[in-house]
């Protein structure tokens, strides 16, 4: 089997994540002078990557006026990443409140990436954190929104992300649904059952199964969430943690560099490119020098990638 890319020049986006989006003074990055951008993607370029993702809750790249917009492109340019994607957080399609709002912010979106070159957009059906997760350590031990157990709210969910994706292919733009916890894609037979109801050829899923193996309750085992999803695979967070499932019933976890943690990532990428997987992908971590874990992810991927024969 052919793949568009080897090794080398496979797409690895670094996440925005370790960087805030609002600046010590209260600013928001979306209002600061590009210099500040600038500071920020030096330091991923520094870090080895050539490529970024412009992950919204950092900057919303689809909102800057145009001038604004070709200075970020010019940063980029200069420092030499490219945007293979654009990554949403927390900007649901069927948020009861600001649903329709976040609709024409993901269609402004899909413009936004077919404008930078960006092939890949993702989109999630996650809320905003509750005031117990804004506490916490870690957000994902606190209880976080549910998408509602309620079949006209999975139907609007269905047409929202049909709607979305007739437009991105309109533009050459593949969509990517964020597997996320207590959502419509919170597990691996949701996903699967959400993606064959949407039954769009430009709609796959965002497998980020560190997403739910931190989670500090039982969950489906994740080479059995590999085995389901991979046939719909899209653009990919991948992220790891440890986990511990004590026979008290205590289930802790932490974040991990890919290599460390409890998902068998060498295993899950291999069988991923054995099933024709053709997407970049994104490396995330959560605290501690979360740049610096990345960048070494980005390397343990491309040593994977290295040893597949094609």
């Amino acid at each position: 089997m052919t793949h568009p890319w080897t090794a080398e020049t496979w797409p690895i986006a670094a996440a925005m994540i370790p960087f805030p989006g609002r600046l010590p003074d209260g600013r928001l990055v979306q209002d600061a002078d590009p210099q500040v951008w600038a500071e920020n993607l030096a330091e991923v370029a520094d870090a080895g990557f050539d490529c970024v993702d412009p992950t919204d809750s950092w900057l919303r790249v689809a909102d800057l006026d145009p001038a604004r917009r070709a200075a970020f492109v010019a940063i980029c340019r200069d420092l030499g990443l490219s945007v293979p994607a654009i990554s949403t957080s927390r900007r649901s399609v069927i948020d009861p409140q600001h649903g329709d709002e976040y609709l024409a912010y993901s269609h402004r979106v899909i413009d936004a990436a077919a404008e930078l070159g960006a092939r890949h957009v993702s989109f999630g059906f996650f809320g905003p954190f509750t005031p117990a997760q804004q506490k916490a350590l870690w957000f994902w031990t606190e209880q976080g929104v549910k998408n509602p157990d309620d079949p006209a709210t999975w139907q609007l969910a269905v047409d929202r992300i049909r709607d979305l994706a007739c437009h991105a292919d309109d533009l050459g733009v593949r969509i990517s649904l964020e597997m996320y916890e207590d959502t419509y894609v919170g597990t691996a037979r949701d996903a699967v059952r959400f993606i064959t109801d949407v039954d769009h050829p430009s709609v796959k899923l965002n497998i980020d199964i560190g997403n739910l193996i931190r989670l500090h309750r039982p969950v489906e085992h994740w080479s059995e969430m590999i085995e389901l999803c991979i046939p719909f695979a899209g653009y990919w967070h991948v992220k790891n943690y440890y986990r511990i499932e004590d026979p008290s019933g205590i289930i802790m976890s932490h974040p991990a560099p890919l290599m460390g943690g409890t998902i068998n990532w060498r295993a899950a990428i291999r069988k991923a490119i054995a099933a024709g997987f053709d997407s970049p992908f994104l490396v995330e971590h959560y605290g501690g020098d979360g740049l610096g874990v990345c960048a070494g992810n980005r390397d343990y991927i491309r040593q994977i990638l290295r040893g597949i024969r094609t």
